[in-house]
């Protein structure tokens, strides 16, 4: 009787009230995660998309760039073939002028001045050709001028995409680290909170339990000696076992009311054995001794109204020893069911 009326003036004193509020603030971190991983999403496959848009701009660019490499080599062939044939159109005018001052110096000779008129003729008509040659090269020269001109438009247009597509990408890739930065603190507010209803329980447990040789804790944890529950190389609950399992069953009970929906914990049940070898027709190995023990204590608090989903059973067979001496009281430390209180 007065350990019960204890139950009810700790419930008084530690948990009324909190049950609203933490429901708030577990459909909070909910919504939180939601809108995260979802923005997170679409942000990525943005990234993903100004990725791809800016590696076809880069190859724009590079072919672009060869193509006004090779307009601009074109331009330097055709000016050097107008200068050639400037040169020579200048020989011919030269030549024709010449053969004109000889025509007339030669007024003697009819027949070497028809000679000489005759060949001003065709280096006249030679002139001519040279002159149209040299005017279809300046309009080439022109045309590729028009096309540098192009091609110089296409390049600034280009640069400009990729300085804005890189710019939306920097932009995003800082939305996604500042959304991660503020998950990463909700989570750790939320480990802060599930750390002190550890506090809480294991306090309450103390108390409940008293002060046992076979029970201590270790770090985060409650570690009983498997003889509390469990007779040797057995996996049955003993009556004694049984008791002490209530009293954990009603301060858990307590905790799944106060520890808000939002927080994901469950409450680890650990089964471990010595190091020395069991072989039946029920347990072929340590670690299946030691997972059916961590089982049954499960099932136990499940049958107390505890729900399985914050409950997880372990087994760890002789592999996480506490003490790795051959003597009987380090066999006996090793062979122990532990308890933690932790996030899923």
């Amino acid at each position: 009787m007065a350990l019960a009326r204890n139950r009810r003036e700790t419930g008084l004193n530690y948990w009324p009230g909190f049950v609203d509020a933490l429901s708030t603030l577990v459909l909070g971190i909910i919504f939180l995660l939601t809108i995260f991983v979802v923005v997170q999403f679409f942000l990525s496959q943005e990234v993903s998309g100004k990725d791809t848009a800016l590696a076809q701009l880069n190859a724009k660019l590079a072919r672009l760039s060869d193509e006004l490499s090779l307009e601009k080599s074109g331009k330097v062939t055709l000016e050097d073939e107008i200068a050639r044939m400037r040169a020579s159109l200048a020989g011919a005018e030269g030549e024709r002028d010449r053969l004109k001052d000889a025509s007339q110096a030669a007024g003697a000779g009819a027949g070497a001045a028809a000679e000489a008129q005759a060949k001003v003729g065709e280096l006249s008509t030679a002139l001519d050709t040279q002159k149209q040659l040299s005017a279809r090269a300046l309009a080439q020269v022109e045309i590729l001028n028009q096309q540098i001109d192009a091609l110089r438009r296409q390049l600034t247009a280009l640069q400009s995409a990729l300085d804005t597509s890189e710019k939306k990408s920097q932009e995003s890739q800082e939305r996604i680290a500042d959304l991660g930065q503020r998950l990463n603190v909700a989570l750790a507010q939320r480990v802060q909170e599930l750390s002190r209803y550890r506090s809480d329980f294991f306090g309450r447990l103390r108390v409940i339990l008293g002060e046992r040789p076979d029970i201590r804790i270790v770090g985060d944890r409650f570690v009983f000696q498997s003889e509390v529950f469990f007779d040797a190389g057995q996996a049955v609950l003993r009556p004694e076992g049984r008791l002490e399992i209530d009293k954990i069953a009603g301060a858990l009970s307590d905790l799944e009311r106060q520890i808000p929906s939002d927080i994901a914990w469950v409450l680890r049940v650990d089964g471990h054995t010595d190091v020395r070898p069991i072989a039946s027709s029920q347990f072929p190995s340590n670690w299946a001794l030691s997972s059916a023990r961590a089982i049954s204590v499960v099932q136990y608090l499940i049958a107390k109204g505890i729900s399985p989903q914050h409950l997880v059973a372990a087994g760890f067979g002789e592999f996480q020893p506490l003490d790795t001496d051959k003597s009987e009281d380090a066999y006996r430390k090793n062979r122990r069911i532990e308890l933690k209180l932790t996030e899923r």
